[in-house]
């Protein structure tokens, strides 16, 4: 085998190594940040609402009711989650 092919598959097959390992990372960090958020807006925002509101009662300014916090799951695995699936 020429060493010249074998520098080439070398690159290759490194090449690839690099990108699955940043496909990866990629994956992982965005799955991470849906935890992120989803855990803020079901967790913490209800309390920055409540204070919010015991912020206006205090100065007796009238705020409006929050926004209901909603999700959209578009691939449709939560769903298959609370059925058991």
């Amino acid at each position: 085998m020429n060493s010249y092919w074998l520098i080439g598959v070398f690159t290759l097959v490194t090449q690839l190594f690099v990108f699955f390992r940043w496909l990866h990372r990629r994956l992982r960090d965005a799955a991470i940040e849906r935890g992120f958020i989803r855990d803020v807006a079901i967790n913490h925002l209800p309390h920055i609402y409540h204070a919010l509101r015991r912020i206006a009662d205090h100065h007796g300014v009238e705020i409006e009711d929050p926004p209901p916090v909603r999700f959209l799951e578009l691939n449709g695995r939560e769903k298959l989650e609370r059925n058991g699936r």
